[in-house]
């Protein structure tokens, strides 16, 4: 991998081409002390200085003192408007230096600087914006003290420190006081720099932890409400399969039952003994529904424990109640391949053989059915056959054939569910039973 040029690393860490912004704060009262109290250091520091150095050389109080405060007085809103307030301060450095240079000695204006480049680094919108303004602040600043030192009062305070004797420095007065003054301006302008920027990386890593938080919990929500959509869809279709089917073969028994009681009362008898059956095994499993409708844990909670698998297929295919003649075949790859099925996929293929056989007994002219389940290594599948034509009036609401399909959606299976082409219907599902490569 190629290594990133110098120039491009150094861009990505001073964030040039960075979209996030800061958010601008408020004006608090931090803003108002960190003023204060750089403008208080700023007049204790003058008056020390005045314990020591001739009056002579300092100027009247009202000046100095108004210098101050023309100073500081920026720094209340260094957060708020960071580029504005850092270009007064530096204009009012500048002012100050040139007109009562005591206010600014022995370090207190450079302290003031680099806070104000610190606040500006830190809290700017635009890094591009506030890095052409740092850059232009310390330029001025170096074209300054070069005409300074070259032409301007830099060679009198020069002569006054030298004295009357001679210097014994490596290199002449003139440029051994520019050279310090370029490296102490150089150093305290890098370092503001490189702590404010320092700084707003910190502030922006924050801010995306934050929208990573806040985004996690939102899909957190959303798989919630999600499982809770699925779960509610699960119980729906699994009431709808009980009903549907029990209902059905109740109400076939109940009319066998009607029409025989008169003449045959033994077959009526039997007809009211399958309605029974039929009506005790959807109250189980009815029971079974309620429980995962409240959520029950402990040992009552069959919601999922009463639930029908494929070894429970004959039931729906063997002498059934509606009189529907049903040839069931059961195809596996390997002997005992259909007990390792796991239980939803079994349930799944349980409650589409039992709707596509309500459905034939409902709404198609056929009296037989043939249902074949393949279990492989890789699938499971179910095809439920008829060759009978559709009763009219009798297409129903759909919401069975909308369940099967999404089973199948829900094991990321395949449907093909129609009419055949040579009559009668056709339903196939097939589950993977593993994930294909």
């Amino acid at each position: 991998m190629a290594r990133q040029p110098l120039s491009e690393r150094i861009g990505a860490w001073l964030g040039l081409d960075d979209d996030w912004r800061r958010p601008g704060p408020r004006l608090e009262r931090r803003d108002a002390a960190i003023a204060a109290a750089m403008a208080m250091a700023a007049a204790l520091n003058l008056e020390l200085l005045r314990g020591y150095v001739s009056a002579e050389l300092l100027r009247s109080r009202p000046l100095e003192y108004g210098l101050i405060v023309l100073e500081a007085a920026p720094l209340l809103w260094r957060r708020r408007f960071p580029l504005a307030s850092t270009l007064v301060v530096f204009a009012g450095f500048v002012v100050a230096t040139r007109t009562a240079g005591e206010v600014n000695s022995q370090l207190v204006g450079m302290v003031l600087i680099f806070l104000s480049v610190f606040s500006a680094v830190n809290w700017a919108a635009s890094r591009r914006a506030v890095t052409a303004v740092i850059a232009g602040i310390l330029l001025a600043d170096l074209v300054w003290l070069t005409w300074d030192v070259a032409v301007g009062s830099g060679l009198e305070r020069i002569s006054d420190r030298q004295g009357d004797g001679a210097a014994h420095g490596l290199l002449g007065p003139a440029l051994s006081y520019g050279i310090y003054s370029y490296l102490v301006n150089i150093v305290f302008f890098v370092a503001a720099f490189a702590f404010g920027t320092s700084a707003w990386r910190r502030a922006r890593q924050q801010d995306q932890l934050a929208d990573q938080a806040a985004q996690i919990a939102r899909q957190a929500e959303q798989l919630r409400d999600r499982a809770i959509v699925e779960e509610r869809l699960r119980i729906a279709r699994e009431l709808h399969d009980v009903v549907a089917h029990h209902v059905s073969v109740t109400g076939v028994q109940a009319a066998a039952a009607r029409r025989a009681l008169a003449r045959r009362p033994e077959r009526a008898a039997g007809a009211l003994s399958a309605v029974e059956e039929s009506s005790r095994e959807a109250i189980g499993q009815m029971r079974g529904l309620l429980g995962a409708l409240r959520g029950a844990t402990g040992p009552q909670d069959d919601s999922r424990r009463s639930s029908p698998t494929l070894a429970q297929l004959t039931g729906l295919t063997t002498d059934r109640p509606d009189g529907l003649d049903v040839d069931c075949t059961l195809l596996e790859s390997t002997p005992g391949a259909a007990e390792n099925v796991p239980l939803p996929i079994g349930l799944s293929i349980y409650r589409t053989v039992e709707e596509a056989l309500t459905n034939v007994r409902r709404h198609s002219t056929a009296r037989s059915a043939q249902v074949v389940v393949r279990i492989t290594e890789r699938y499971a599948e179910a095809e439920i056959l008829d060759s009978g034509r559709p009763v009219p009036g009798s297409s129903g609401t759909g919401l069975g054939l909308l369940g099967m399909r999404e089973r199948v959606a829900g094991h990321k299976g395949e449907a093909e569910i129609g009419p055949r082409p040579t009559g009668g219907y056709r339903v196939r599902v097939r589950l993977p039973l593993e994930e294909v490569s």
